[in-house]
């Protein structure tokens, strides 16, 4: 799943940076976009060297993915700076979550490709320069954060009810099946965090 949300990363911040009203902007989410792909290889490797192909593996997630990244595409630059630091954050969490139940050298992988999120000051700088400058723009990316936050969590509902194996590693994460709803709030109270660091709180 963390192979599939990568390479749809990396097309979706290259198509993206179109919106940027500056080359510097453009030039900041190839680098993303690349990073993402960098990723893509790493993880990519780690499961060829456990002779897991890895379209094949990417396969179930495709669906959940593109209905994630149809239902909150971006139509300004600024949505679509937000959906890069909010949207992989909301990602990574969940990833995290399940890391620790992996085994110890996938999640090592897992860990590391997370870790690089790459960029993030460039977003921050640039969103907060905005709404420090017009409540409008700011009651609207809040907005658009809280949708962000809203399609992620029904979209990881939907994987964790159709992919078993997945529902399992966030139940022994978490504990037992009512503390799944604890993890939903423990990326909720990250979100929020996030989104203060972007001056949208």
């Amino acid at each position: 799943m963390l192979a599939s949300g990568e390479i749809a990363a990396f097309y979706r911040l290259a198509d993206e940076a179109k919106f940027s009203p500056s080359l510097q902007g453009k030039v900041a989410f190839a680098q993303m976009a690349a990073s993402e792909m960098r990723h893509f290889e790493i993880l990519r490797t780690a499961l060829e060297e456990r002779g897991v192909d890895i379209y094949t593996a990417m396969a179930p997630y495709h669906q959940v993915l593109d209905a994630y990244h149809d239902s909150t595409t971006p139509s300004t630059w600024l949505e679509s700076l937000v959906k890069a630091y909010v949207g992989d954050g909301i990602a990574a969490d969940f990833y995290c979550e399940i890391a620790d139940m992996l085994d110890p050298q996938v999640a090592t992988v897992v860990r590391g490709v997370l870790a690089e999120t790459g960029h993030s000051e460039f977003v921050v700088q640039e969103v907060r320069s905005v709404v420090e400058r017009s409540s409008t723009q700011k009651d609207r990316l809040m907005l658009w954060g809280r949708r962000l936050l809203g399609e992620a969590i029904t979209q990881a509902q939907y994987v964790l009810a159709q992919r078993e194996e997945l529902a399992e590693l966030v139940i022994l994460a978490s504990g037992d099946l009512s503390n799944i709803a604890a993890l939903i709030d423990r990326m909720q109270v990250e979100h929020a965090k996030r989104m203060a660091v972007l001056g949208l709180h």
